[in-house]
Parts: C-alpha cells; sequence; structure tokens
C-alpha cells in the first residue's frame, strides 16, 4: 500500500523525510518551496543531494510535490499567466534536482472568463512548462471541487484540456476525494464508485491516473465546497473510503492525506483509520 501525507519541508528539505518515516508512510508529498509566495529561495546542491539520499535510504519509490497556492495557470490576465507560468517551470525544474516523479497542479480558475478560455490557457501553460524543461518529472492536473469560475471539476473538462496539449507523454492525472464528492461525483457507495471510475476511464482513460489524494469532504455531494475533513468525519465517512481505497483501479495507486490537523485529529489518525480499512490481496 503507497500510502502517505504531506508532510513539511521546515527547517530543512531533506527532514521532510525524516517527518514521512515518523508517519511511517509509504510514499508523501511536500511542497518544494514556500507556498504562500511568488519567490522561491533557490535549492542548495547539498540540500537536494541531502535529501535523495536520506529518500533512498528510506526506500520511497514514489515522491510528490505539489504546486505553491498563487500560481493560476487558467488565468486569463496575460502578466497572472506568465507569473504562473514562470513558477511551473521553475517547480519542474526542481523537482527533477530532487528526482521527485510527480508535480501536481490544480487546474486553476477562468476568473469569469467562460470555460473554453481557461481550458486553452492551461493547456499552452503546459506545453511552454514541458517545451521550457524537458522534464523527467511528470505533471499532473488534479481535478477541481466545482467552485464558481473553476476549470476541471468535470472530467470533460479534463479531456478537452488534454486534447490541447502537445506534450501529453509528460502528463497525468491526480484525483482529490473531496473535490470528486464535492463536485457531483459519488466516492461513497460501491455503485458510485464503480460509475464514477468508469467515466473516468471511458472519458480521460484509467492509464492517465497516477496519483489519488484521500480527503473527507465538509460539503456533501455536488456541493462545490472545496473543504477537506478527516478520513471517516466528513461527508464521505469511513465506509465509503474502504470502498474506495480498494478498488481494483485505485488500491495500488500512490494516495496522498492533505487532511486538518487540529483537535479532532491529526495525520497519525487519520493514516491509521486508513490502514485499518485497506484490506490485503488481490481485489
Amino acid at each position: 500500500m503507497l500510502l502517505g501525507a504531506h508532510v513539511s519541508i521546515s527547517g530543512s528539505i531533506d527532514l521532510s523525510v525524516d517527518r514521512a518515516l515518523q508517519l511511517s508512510c509509504t510514499t508523501f508529498q511536500i511542497f518544494t518551496r514556500n507556498p504562500r509566495g511568488w519567490r522561491a529561495s533557490k535549492l542548495k546542491k547539498n540540500e537536494a543531494e541531502m535529501f535523495k539520499t536520506k529518500r533512498r535510504k528510506a526506500g520511497f519509490s514514489v515522491v510528490v510535490a505539489h504546486m505553491p497556492y498563487l500560481p493560476n495557470i487558467a488565468s486569463p490576465n496575460k502578466s497572472s499567466w506568465q507569473l504562473s507560468l514562470k513558477s511551473l517551470i521553475e517547480e519542474l525544474k526542481r523537482c527533477d534536482q530532487l528526482e521527485i516523479e510527480y508535480l501536481v497542479s490544480h487546474v486553476g480558475s477562468h476568473l469569469g472568463k467562460g470555460i473554453d478560455v481557461g481550458i486553452l490557457q492551461v493547456a499552452k501553460a503546459v506545453d511552454a512548462s514541458i517545451e521550457k524543461t524537458n522534464p523527467k518529472c511528470m505533471l499532473l492536473l488534479e481535478n477541481m471541487a466545482g467552485q464558481k469560475n473553476s476549470v476541471g471539476s468535470r472530467f470533460e473538462d479534463i479531456r478537452r484540456i488534454l486534447d490541447k496539449i502537445s506534450h501529453i507523454d509528460k502528463v497525468g492525472v491526480c484525483l482529490d476525494t473531496c473535490h470528486l464528492y464535492a463536485a457531483g461525483y459519488d466516492v461513497k457507495t460501491k455503485e458510485g464508485i464503480e460509475n464514477t471510475l468508469n467515466d473516468f476511464d471511458n472519458i480521460i482513460g484509467l492509464k492517465m491516473l497516477k496519483v489519488v489524494h484521500l480527503n473527507d469532504s465538509v460539503g456533501g455531494l455536488g456541493s462545490h465546497l472545496d473543504r477537506h475533513e478527516h478520513i471517516g468525519m466528513g461527508q464521505i465517512g469511513k465506509e465509503g473510503f474502504k470502498n474506495f481505497i480498494n478498488h481494483r483501479s485505485i488500491r495500488n495507486l500512490p494516495m496522498i492525506i492533505e487532511t486538518p490537523e487540529d483537535e479532532r485529529g491529526d495525520y497519525a489518525r487519520d493514516l491509521a483509520v486508513l490502514r485499518s480499512l485497506y484490506e490485503s490481496g488481490d481485489q
């Protein structure tokens, strides 16, 4: 079972490996830099080497990075889009420097200019970033919860983006359970999960699905509310996650939690719940 959490790089990026090990993770996700600003300090060579050495010794076969919060590759605003593209290029380079397999990016918001504009902007940013970097790292587009002006909450939107991308061999998809549920996809019942993943396979293709974010949802089915909840404490519930993580199309993928850390629970608690729900053997 490839299960882990989004861990902090506070102090030094290599400390993320220690934190993942403390949680008994078998995979993990990080920000490679401060996610709340545009400027990123340059990765020191010794930092990158320490991260890679620790990671190899720990035996992590897959590590995931996540784009910072500010970039919006769907933006119709020229200066904002160019800043976002620059950030995406920098992040792909950093991932290659760290030998990270996957970089996850939210698809973004068209800011009221319409879904067609947003789809085109995303595809342009993806192609431009790959042409500039020719990365070994694969860029994964993450589905959205369906908030106002968002791009990529429907599988059809993601398919349209992929159809416009030239460098498709460098691109995959990350699915977030909270976002799926909030966007109206039932990932709670066995029948709903089967239908959702069949739709994904028919529209996008399961071969494109590389990473899953496991987050319970504060909002109900189709609420369009992007609010993560502790595993089993939200609308999807323990039984929903048991059904989802044991599905034949999901169970062998890297699974990452991005749940809250508060007085009700933390990563250790949520990971323990998921491990208790996972059924060993072929399903």
